[in-house]
């Protein structure tokens, strides 16, 4: 009688998992959300580079400790982010993603949470007494700020949300309603280059960065930790093969 084909070692060892996404996308966007809310409480909303240079000069010469929290925690929201890529990268691999998605999703999301980070390095740099007195510093400082924390970061972070979409999609990972609105959100997170030229887009920023951060949020809710097991791996007897 044969024996049962048995499984080898790397067959039968359990994918690891991982820090939780959900928790990581979590922690990401509360601190994201402090750091607006902080700002505000102390002295309001940080104005837009694209605003009067004078009310720009005057709020960073002002406004150290709102600054300098808004950095910090900016700082901060990078962390989780880049952790979060990580992870779902990995994941991917052990579900079996052979394409570049896995490898898409990890080089946007360190990137997105590079450019954060960047950002709000700058923010502290900004809130430092011989910077805020030098109105030129400021500005090209708060335009930098702007530009990593803003278009390039969402622009990256449409390449993680894409990244995890489209092997979701292809591979039956993710419910197909969920990969396809994550495909729209990294699309239209790609159209935040378009500020560079088109100033008056920017109102639509936040909306889309929130709503990739949303999406990651539901994504880590719903992508397996493995794919569902194949056919049993005994072979079945026949009876000639019986002495």
């Amino acid at each position: 009688m044969s024996e049962p084909i048995r499984e080898s070692p790397a067959q039968t060892r359990h994918p690891q998992g991982g820090p939780s996404l959900v928790v990581l996308a979590l922690v990401s966007v509360a601190l994201l959300l402090l750091a607006v809310a902080v700002s505000a409480a102390l002295g309001g909303v940080i104005p837009s580079p694209f605003g009067d240079p004078a009310g720009i000069e005057h709020y960073f010469r002002t406004q150290s400790d709102a600054v300098r929290a808004t950095g910090v925690l900016l700082f901060g929201s990078s962390v989780p982010l880049a952790i979060y890529a990580a992870t779902a990268s990995a994941r991917l691999r052990q579900l079996g993603v052979t394409a570049p998605g896995a490898t898409i999703a990890l080089v946007g999301g360190v990137l997105a949470a590079g450019t954060l980070a960047l950002s709000g390095l700058l923010e502290w740099t900004l809130s430092r007494p011989a910077v805020r007195v030098d109105g030129a510093l400021v500005r090209a400082l708060h335009d930098l700020a702007f530009l990593t924390g803003g278009p390039a970061h969402v622009v990256f972070l449409g390449l993680l949300v894409a990244g995890v979409a489209v092997p979701g999609l292809l591979l039956g990972l993710l419910p197909r309603p969920l990969a396809v609105t994550g495909l729209v959100i990294a699309v239209l997170a790609e159209l935040a280059f378009l500020l560079l030229i088109w100033p008056g887009a920017s109102p639509a920023l936040p909306l889309v960065r929130f709503g990739a951060l949303g999406w990651l949020i539901a994504a880590g809710l719903q992508l397996p930790h493995r794919r569902p097991r194949l056919a049993a791996t005994t072979r079945p007897e026949r009876p000639e093969e019986v002495r």
